[in-house]
């Protein structure tokens, strides 16, 4: 592609570089010029103008940009109509958009006219949302790096859209003397909330004694009921995998997984499974509708993503969420000074 100074003269059929604003008229960059446009140009006493011309084995920025776009799709995506160089790709249905962080990286390697970006890997979408954007930087792609670029998402798709089921959702709340019923009450809209943003269904929550055999007795009920997803709010936090409610899944037959997420707010989940459903006890934070960790697994869960030990772990890089004012322990838990106070002293370990 050629791109620089051009003769006005002979400017008819070149793509304007700029925007030029002439008596009673614009002529927007990346317009083709035509014979009318280069005579408005030479009554403005413009010489020259900075252009580009397309050169055999370019292939034009619309163009460029809809053909990369189209070999990046997958089920579930769909493209926009592409302009000035830009196609972007939607989600057609709710659900957890995954990316291939390193495929997107080989993509933009390729060619420095090739742009791609997207989403966070595992990043919960609605119908509509825009998932991913292609840009051509200049006003062709060389036809070599473009088919380049085209062979290697078909060989390897970077993208792909896990979309939700809706499920039904069993959900324990488990008490202890002394217990607001309004923390239940609380506990049980914030849950509810989240599974219908999901797609899901939240079956009649039962309610018990913060005891093993009774909560592995209101699992046993809920998996009746049909439940695809197994939930425990706790009246007393998780601190260890022998704990009350960790027993309770292992007393209906099931097995705990992995205690402990590196999320905070969120630390505090328990994932295990009864068979092949998954059965969580919740972080305390559940509580709050505010994001934590259990709004993660929820979104991977009915998107049937894998969920183990392993992806759990996995989740340190983007763990640290906002603090919210709500939460019974602040992380600063009342001891953090500034570092602008000349006495700053960091908080006991």
């Amino acid at each position: 592609m050629f791109f620089g100074n051009i003769d006005t003269r002979q400017a008819a059929g070149a793509i304007l570089a700029h925007t030029t604003r002439l008596p009673g008229r614009v002529l927007s960059k990346g317009c083709v010029l035509q014979p009318e446009d280069v005579a408005a140009l030479l009554r403005a006493n413009c010489t020259t103008i900075i252009g580009a011309r397309l050169e055999p084995g370019d292939v034009p920025e619309d163009e460029a940009a809809r053909a990369f776009a189209q070999a990046l799709l997958s089920p579930g995506l769909s493209l926009t109509l592409p302009g000035t160089g830009r196609a972007n790709i939607l989600a057609e249905k709710p659900g957890l958009f995954r990316v291939a962080p390193e495929q997107v990286d080989r993509l933009n390697a390729l060619h420095d006219s090739l742009t791609l970006a997207s989403l966070a890997d595992a990043t919960r979408v609605a119908a509509g949302d825009m998932v991913a954007t292609i840009k051509i930087i200049p006003f062709a792609a060389p036809a070599p790096a473009l088919a380049e670029a085209i062979a290697l998402a078909g060989a390897s798709p970077p993208f792909r859209l896990a979309p939700f089921h809706p499920w039904s959702v069993g959900l324990v709340l488990t008490t202890l003397p002394g217990l607001k019923q309004s923390v239940l009450e609380r506990t049980e809209a914030a849950m509810l909330a989240r599974i219908e943003r999901l797609g899901g269904r939240l079956l009649p929550v039962v309610a018990c004694r913060h005891e093993t055999p009774a909560i592995a007795s209101a699992l046993r009920c809920l998996r009746e009921r049909g439940a695809r997803i197994l939930l425990i709010a706790g009246a007393s936090a998780v601190v260890d995998h022998r704990d009350v409610a960790p027993l309770g899944i292992i007393a209906d037959g099931g097995e705990i997984l992995h205690v402990g997420m590196p999320v905070d707010p969120g630390n505090l989940l328990c994932l295990g499974r009864i068979g092949e459903l998954p059965a969580l006890v919740l972080p305390g934070c559940a509580r709050s509708l505010a994001l934590n960790g259990i709004d993660f697994v929820l979104a991977r869960l009915f998107a049937d993503e894998p969920m183990g030990a392993a992806e759990i772990r996995q989740m340190g890089v983007g763990g640290l969420l906002k603090e919210f004012a709500s939460r019974p322990a602040p992380r600063s838990g009342g001891k953090w000074r500034t570092r602008k106070d000349s006495n700053f002293q960091p908080p006991d370990s």
